[in-house]
């Protein structure tokens, strides 16, 4: 009998660090690549100093920094706002009857062959082609939060991503090319779609409506954002609700094959 709890508590403690990972690799992804995820290493490092000073019997600095943290969680809850919503998202808008959505949310699982590689080149040269000829154009890449929810907005398709469809999609005289069009694993699968507008008064006035859907949809889920600004033809990288600076297309490129891992 003592053996058998033995190994229950040995497979107890087992998930309970698998668990704890998974918990960790998913407020990683969610905060890297912005500002805060310089507030998460901080927050890491405050509680191992204070299982530290516990671990070493030194109650008044571990009274004060476990009191510190038990009243900063409602800051915390504040700082990461857009983060906690991100993760509620996530775990909400997982569909679990779908195998393919299921395994998406744990990547890091899976092979290097497993996923569909999206074509990145043919997205960033459909977006060079509309540029030059100042031709408006969103585009949204779905990442590891489901944009269901955004999808039922617009008309469902099922097209493979390729440089000429992109491109007609968003011609001028196209039906579809209001809203944005959203590509999930290399397929534009829903086109007019509408995208929650960020309320963030911060952002120059030079940018549109179609930039402030872009930092909405990007502030609310990791998907990742490719605007042409149809008065000035420039091309907008945005990811967390933030413009990436980039120098050249092929720089472009690279970002988003880094960020699509």
């Amino acid at each position: 009998m003592d053996f058998l709890n033995f190994i229950d508590f040995k497979i107890t403690d087992i998930l309970d660090i698998v668990l704890v990972a998974v918990l960790l690799y998913y407020i990683y992804k969610l905060v890297r690549g912005s500002a805060a995820i310089n507030i998460f290493i901080g927050i890491v490092i405050v509680w191992a100093f204070w299982k530290l000073t516990e671990l070493l019997g030194m109650q008044m600095i571990s009274s004060i920094v476990g009191a510190f943290m038990q009243v900063g969680l409602i800051a915390l809850i504040i700082v990461f706002q857009q983060e906690i919503r991100k993760f509620l998202l996530m775990i909400g808008s997982t569909n679990f009857a779908n195998k393919r959505n299921f395994i998406r949310h744990f990547k890091f699982l899976k092979q290097e062959g497993d996923s569909t590689s999206i074509d990145v080149e043919a997205i960033v040269k459909a977006c060079e082609k509309m540029s030059a000829s100042r031709t408006g154009a969103i585009l949204v890449i779905e990442r590891g939060n489901s944009l269901d929810f955004i999808k039922s907005t617009g008309d469902r398709m099922n097209i493979e991503v390729t440089q000429p469809i992109i491109e007609s999609i968003f011609y001028k005289n196209s039906p579809l090319h209001d809203g944005a069009a959203v590509i999930v694993d290399n397929y534009i699968v829903a086109t007019r779609v509408i995208l929650p507008v960020t309320n963030e008064r911060s952002i120059p006035l030079r940018y549109g409506l179609r930039h402030r859907a872009a930092i909405g949809i990007t502030e609310k889920t990791d998907a990742l954002c490719l605007v042409v600004s149809e008065e000035t033809g420039q091309i907008s990288y945005i990811k967390n609700g933030e413009f990436i600076l980039f120098e050249s297309n092929a720089q472009l490129i690279t970002l988003l094959k880094k960020d699509l891992v």
